[in-house]
């Protein structure tokens, strides 16, 4: 059995690489929170089989790692991955903060505060309850429901779940039908953190590819059909992380031969808002289907602050999961939903500033790319980030670089599974656009340093969430 190192190196991608490149990428592994700390690692012999590598090899990449500090080895306890120790770490530069890439997500919009003020006195209504709802308010339901029926899926409050995020709704259905040792179809690239919960409730990953150009209907459907996985998670609407968005004729077939396979079909609605200047707008997905299991969010159109966010499902699912939601937690805080009950009331003017907002964040990054010869930014139309491809098989590297010059940005394998897209590198497009500036300008330092071939120090601790 391929051990979880193993399974985030990629075998193939490692052939032929040096001790102190396997240690550089295992390193990567750490510092983006792949592997955590005090995670068991396989010993010297087993890696060395498993890489087919010999043991000296193995044995040198785990002397460079305890070196560092970034595995500890213990006479009979095996190697475990640790972290340097905080004190001495350091960032090149006037500004000593991390700029962290890893979050794509802006700051709150501006009709947040008046929102909460307005919430005040429905929520002051509400102060003789517990504080908290199994199922949501019903006037935040029936706005949720509205939504889905001005987009052309008639919906009833009923079929609303209102959930503290989407990860959180995510794990929700997933503790609900899930099946350990079943297999899961997901996009590659995709949002690491629903791949992560995906294994952590025992699936087997069914990887589909998404480039910015979008999907290969016929490797989904033929993945459909002849894995038959237990669930599907998709995100047609600017795809996290390259924002492709898929076309209604393939949400049309997709749906349907899953219907026909049995799949549970699990769509990530967060980034559906996220529009800048796409120019036409798909139905969801749940139109295509009544058995789509939808999730949706104000983090991302809001404030990553508001953890609100909802499931819509049929009847009789919503019923299943309302039955399990109290084994982990009891309901999601009124507050947040009074909060949500009137951002809803004026949706048009909130997407219009998130709109904004992508907008002069996209134009900043196109602007300090502008220095990286080689690299293509692809036409982004909306989401969070654009998907850069690099031009060379670096991703790792620039990284590692990266964080000596005080910038956090995970590796395009980050998003995959198997150690694959080297070649690319999510940059989100939610900062404004002074921060987004100054990020760019260390990635340029960065881009100079790996094409210089200086070899990067890693000196910063790891920020394991990717938004």
């Amino acid at each position: 059995m391929t051990s979880r190192l193993v399974e985030h190196l990629g075998p193939s991608n490692i052939s032929g690489a040096s001790a102190v490149e396997i240690a550089d990428r295992i390193r990567a592994l750490i510092l983006d929170g792949r592997l955590t700390v005090g995670e068991r690692l396989p010993s010297e012999r087993a890696l060395a089989i498993e890489l087919r590598r010999s043991r000296s090899t193995t044995t040198r990449v785990y002397d460079i790692l305890n070196q560092d500090g970034y595995v500890s080895r213990v006479h009979g306890g095996g190697t475990r991955v640790a972290l340097p120790h905080s004190g001495t770490t350091t960032v090149d530069g006037d500004d000593e903060s991390m700029i962290d890439l890893s979050i794509a997500s802006m700051d709150s919009t501006p009709g947040l505060y008046d929102a909460t003020v307005r919430s005040l006195p429905r929520l002051a209504a509400l102060r003789g309850t517990s504080g908290y709802s199994l199922q949501g308010l019903p006037e935040l339901r029936d706005a949720v429901a509205q939504r889905f029926s001005a987009r052309g899926v008639p919906t009833t409050p009923e079929q609303i779940i209102i959930t503290s995020g989407a990860l959180n709704a995510l794990n929700l259905v997933l503790a609900t039908v899930g099946r350990r040792g079943e297999r899961a179809l997901v996009e590659q690239p995709t949002f690491p953190h629903a791949r992560e919960s995906l294994h952590r409730h025992g699936y087997r990953m069914l990887p589909t590819p998404v480039d910015v150009d979008g999907w290969d209907e016929r490797h989904v459907t033929d993945t459909l059909l002849h894995g038959r996985p237990h669930v599907a998670y998709l995100i047609p609407d600017f795809h996290n992380p390259t924002a492709a968005t898929l076309p209604d004729s393939a949400r049309a077939r997709i749906a349907t031969t899953a219907r026909n396979v049995g799949t549970h079909v699990i769509v990530d609605e967060t980034t559906a808002e996220l529009d800048i200047d796409r120019g036409w707008a798909p139905r969801p997905f749940s139109a295509f289907s009544p058995e789509v299991i939808t999730l949706g969010s104000m983090s991302k159109i809001a404030w990553g602050g508001l953890r609100l966010g909802w499931i819509r499902a049929e009847r009789g699912l919503v019923g299943r999961l309302l039955a399990t939601r109290p084994s982990f937690e009891l309901g999601t805080a009124l507050l947040e939903q009074c909060i949500a009950i009137e951002l809803l009331q004026d949706m048009p003017a909130l997407t219009a500033h998130v709109a904004t907002r992508l907008r002069d964040g996209r134009a900043a990054v196109a602007a300090g790319l502008a220095r990286l010869d080689g690299v293509e930014m692809p036409s982004t139309p909306g989401g969070l980030s654009t998907w850069l491809d690099l031009g060379e098989p670096i991703s790792t590297a620039l990284s590692l670089a990266a964080r000596d010059r005080g910038l956090v940005l995970p590796p395009g394998p980050r998003f995959a599974t198997g150690g694959v897209l080297e070649r690319r590198v999510r940059i989100p497009i939610t900062l404004s656009p002074e921060r987004t500036t100054q990020a760019m300008e260390r990635l340029s330092m960065a881009w100079s340093d790996v094409h210089a071939g200086d070899e990067p120090r890693t000196l910063a601790l790891p920020h394991a969430a990717v938004i």
